[in-house]
This record gives structure tokens, sequence and C-alpha cells, in this order.
């Protein structure tokens, strides 16, 4: 029981590392092709795994669950896309800073003679 919350927060420190560095490394390679509109790409790009929890929830609604009522369904799928929609944000907010950091790394190593 006492490793549970040790194995969580390692899991959630790589997750912080896995959205932060796909962000970045997409961000990079479209700077590179010299598109700087990076703000809202950033945010998606890492909180697109919000979707993939989301279709993960219909699976395993339909696959494993036995409900058969519509209000229990209408609960399920409502504190579903609560969680999704705190998900979409939580990852989107992380991929935006890192990319933000990243951004204002490397130009502030760019000299302007």
């Amino acid at each position: 029981m006492y490793f549970m919350f040790g194995f969580l927060f390692l899991v959630f420190i790589i997750l912080l590392i896995t959205c932060s560095e796909a962000t970045v490394l997409l961000c990079y390679f479209h700077l590179c092709a010299e598109d700087y509109r990076w703000w809202w790409r950033a945010f998606f790009t890492s909180s697109f795994t919000a979707v993939y929890l989301f279709i993960y929830a219909v699976h395993y609604f339909f696959s494993k669950l036995q409900i058969t009522g519509f209000a229990s369904s209408i609960f399920y799928f409502g504190y579903t896309m609560v969680i999704v929609l705190i998900f979409f944000l939580f990852t989107g907010t992380i991929g935006f800073f890192s990319c933000f950091w990243f951004i204002t790394k490397i130009y502030s190593v760019v000299k302007v003679d």
C-alpha cells in the first residue's frame, strides 16, 4: 500500500518529462521550418494525450463495465469528461511552459550584432 504513492509519483514525473520533451521537439521542428506560431500548437501538442484517455475510458466502459442504467452512464461520462478536461488543461500547460522556457533559452543565446 505504501509503495503505491511512490510509484504514482514516479509515473507523474515520467508524464511531465514526456510531455515536455515531445512538445519541445515538435516546437523545434516548427521553428526550423520558420513557423513562429508556436503558442497554441505547443499547448495542443501535449494536451492531446487527454483524447487518448477519453478513448480508453469509452473502451473501458463498453468492454469491462456492466453499467446498464441511463443515469449511471451519464454520471460515468460526466465525471470522465471532467477528468479528461482537467488532464487536457494540465498537460497542455506543461507543454506550453516547457516550450516557452525552451524558446526563451535559445533566443537568449542569439547575439544580434
